[in-house]
């Protein structure tokens, strides 16, 4: 089961699932219009089969604004996935790794792990969950750590993968991003 939290995780998960989407011959609709029969192999670890030979992603799409799942939707394979596995806020986290892990993101984590729960009772032998989020803003760190620390309580056997994007100060002028890594990164060891 995949899970992309903030601005960062949704828009690398936005492309992970292109890139995926393409190597399983799906359009940006999720049917199948490929031409080998390999594509079809293995396509149960990240999809779910429809109706009408489509195939949806075994995706939660997480943030604390909705401003990034409008872009995701209006976005080329916006259409892929299911609509129920958006989950989101209205009030953002400010870059703030104690909003996203202790206030805002805390309020919606039972909403996403209710999510994360139907997605795992949807496979046939769950391996694990991969997460992609930035470890320098507020939802991607605060709000991915609890979601990790709360899906490690529940699924304790499975494996945990997650796609972090550190902070440099050569790309980002945030001033707090440091500190939100650090917080994270503690989570994650």
């Amino acid at each position: 089961v995949h899970l992309q939290t903030g601005q960062c995780g949704n828009q690398i998960g936005a492309a992970f699932w292109q890139t995926i989407s393409g190597e399983h011959g799906l359009d940006s609709n999720g049917v199948y219009s490929g031409t080998s029969e390999l594509q079809l192999e293995r396509m149960s670890v990240y999809f779910n089969e429809a109706s009408g030979n489509k195939y949806v992603p075994r995706a939660v799409l997480v943030d604390l604004e909705p401003g990034t799942m409008d872009a995701v939707r209006a976005g080329p394979f916006g259409q892929l996935f299911r609509p129920d596995n958006f989950v989101f806020g209205q009030s953002g986290a400010g870059n703030n790794w104690a909003k996203g892990h202790y206030t805002e993101g805390a309020e919606l984590v039972d909403q996403v792990l209710d999510v994360v729960r139907r997605e795992a009772e949807g496979c046939d032998c769950l391996q694990g969950f991969q997460i992609t989020h930035s470890l320098g803003g507020g939802t991607g760190a605060g709000m991915g750590t609890l979601l990790i620390s709360k899906i490690r309580e529940e699924f304790p056997d499975r494996m945990m993968a997650t796609f972090s994007v550190v902070p440099s100060p050569k790309v980002s002028d945030t001033v707090v991003e440091p500190y939100n890594a650090t917080l994270s990164v503690h989570q994650l060891v």
